[in-house]
């Protein structure tokens, strides 16, 4: 529990550096002038201020925030002031500033994709028939299969590939198979019966369908690969992942995957965990496409969200005018509201997943 606190503490608190320092840094590239750079919010525990700006670390680590100058468009402010205003700089600047901090995210994960890729190289998934995982409370490991065992044949048909394997397991219409595999160089045969579960996406959405596994997961191959090859597979891996996380937000707000799905931040604490366990390789993939969730949930056009501040810069491009500050108040308020209770939810979700085990 305690790695899987330190975990997670260290990777959001970092993402959320990674976040708030693309504000900052677009902020003073435009003119902008920042008051205060926070990492946590709440009391400041220390801090030193060096020009214009103060940088502290406050209390309450999991979040922090950027204080810029003339944040209040109705604020009374000398010409001078006014020119160094985030609220009086021209639509396109404010725009910019705010999109730094979640675009800052979604870079810093392609970052990490390439960092991981040139230090440990890529995994992709085994042709082999080859045991690479086992899922707990599934008929393999009761019949006491392992990772790296080979499967040679299964009802004495040779397989030579997973997906020979994978395909005689599902169609197997849930009958007892007798496997013979080769372990250690020793060949041996166990009996298996596959379990009829629901068919479902990788999003948990149930396809209505039932199909039969045994709980083995294929095995990972390590490719090597050079700075450029890398560069190109982490970008791929970024578009793969934002695209995944898009359309998993889309079929979560649809309706199409079941609420239960959703998790919140004990959720997250224990695949930091997780992940920490299996070595820095994880842990830095873990940390990629938790810099990803936060880049694009911080886009959704939700006031209090980034993305809420870019809708409403969105209109006022279109209408050449702000909306009034009393539309603006009231949708933030709405929106902190929807916040909450999605945050309330996601942590009800986190207690019954731990209760259940």
């Amino acid at each position: 529990m305690i790695t899987s606190i330190a975990a997670a503490v260290v990777v959001l608190g970092f993402l959320i550096v990674v976040h708030e320092l693309g504000h900052f840094l677009v902020a003073k590239r435009v003119g902008v002038r920042v008051l205060r750079f926070s990492i946590g919010f709440g009391p400041r525990l220390f801090g030193w201020r060096s020009g214009e700006t103060e940088y502290a670390l406050s209390a309450v680590p999991f979040g922090g925030y950027v204080k810029m100058e003339g944040e209040d468009s109705d604020a009374d402010l000398d010409e001078a002031t006014k020119r160094v205003s985030f609220a009086h700089q021209p639509v396109s600047r404010r725009f910019a500033i705010v999109f730094a901090g979640p675009g800052t995210n979604i870079f810093f994960a392609f970052v990490i994709f390439c960092v991981t890729f040139i230090a440990f190289g890529v995994r992709i998934p085994s042709d082999q028939a080859k045991v690479g995982g086992l899922s707990p409370n599934m008929p393999a490991a009761a019949a006491g299969l392992q990772p790296g065992d080979l499967v040679l044949s299964v009802d004495s048909q040779a397989v030579n590939t997973w997906d020979e394997l994978s395909q005689t397991i599902r169609k197997s219409g849930g009958r007892t198979l007798t496997l013979k595999i080769q372990r250690d160089g020793d060949v041996r045969e166990m009996t298996v019966t596959p379990k009829e579960v629901p068919n479902k996406s990788i999003f948990g959405e149930d396809l209505g369908t039932s199909i039969y596994l045994i709980g083995i997961e294929p095995g990972l191959e390590v490719k090597n690969v050079g700075v450029l090859e890398s560069v190109g597979i982490a970008a791929e891996q970024t578009v793969t992942w934002a695209a995944t996380i898009t359309m998993g937000l889309i079929k979560m707000v649809t309706g199409k995957i079941p609420s239960h799905e959703i998790g919140g931040p004990i959720e997250i604490v224990r695949q930091a965990g997780k992940q920490a366990a299996l070595g820095i390789e994880f842990l830095l993939m873990f940390t990629a496409v938790i810099s990803l969730n936060l880049g694009i949930l911080n886009l959704l056009p939700i006031p209090v969200l980034d993305g809420g501040h870019l809708f409403f810069f969105a209109i006022e491009g279109v209408l050449g005018r702000p909306i009034e500050l009393r539309y603006r108040e009231l949708a933030q308020q709405v929106g902190l509201f929807v916040l909450i209770a999605l945050m309330l939810f996601a942590f009800y979700n986190d207690i019954a997943r731990v209760l259940q085990g």
